[in-house]
């Protein structure tokens, strides 16, 4: 949730949803001083492998409605964002974005993995699908995720 807001925020600055990289740049760095201009870059890939942004000939695309985001008064964007992210965290990003309480979505999906012997990757893909939640995106990084098991065994 909170990668969304620290990318939404320079659009909502710019009331746009197509930006030049450097504006996104400077907007997190200088103006709102989150980021490092180098870490405001690996957020642009962060975001871009995960489905939030997209990179045009003209610049960045954010692939949601950033006017639909909050940023609160006292949000400040924690280094963790600079992370690549697991498959299990961003879909348990997507239940909580969507109301369930996190401490919940994990008991279910730590029960429905050990229920169908899955990875928690394909057991959190698979209990947000059945919550209704759109996670399609995430379903082959569950996929490769089983398959690198296959391999351990």
């Amino acid at each position: 949730m909170s990668l969304r807001v620290a990318v939404a925020a320079p659009f909502i600055q710019h009331g746009s949803r197509r930006l030049e990289e450097n504006e996104f740049v400077v907007a997190l760095s200088l103006d709102r001083d989150w980021f490092s201009p180098d870490q405001a870059k690996r957020l642009i890939d962060i975001a871009t492998e995960e489905g939030l942004l997209d990179r045009t000939d003209d610049g960045l695309a954010a692939t949601f409605e950033p006017g639909e985001v909050t940023i609160p008064e006292e949000f400040d964007p924690d280094e963790d964002l600079l992370r690549k992210r697991s498959a299990f965290e961003r879909v348990l990003d997507s239940l909580v974005a969507e109301g369930m309480e996190k401490h919940e979505a994990v008991g279910a999906i730590n029960t429905l993995q050990g229920e169908l012997g899955l990875t928690i990757e394909a057991a959190a893909v698979v209990y947000a699908r059945r919550e209704g939640i759109d996670v399609d995106d995430l379903a082959p990084v569950a996929r490769e995720a089983v398959f690198d098991t296959e391999g351990d065994c």
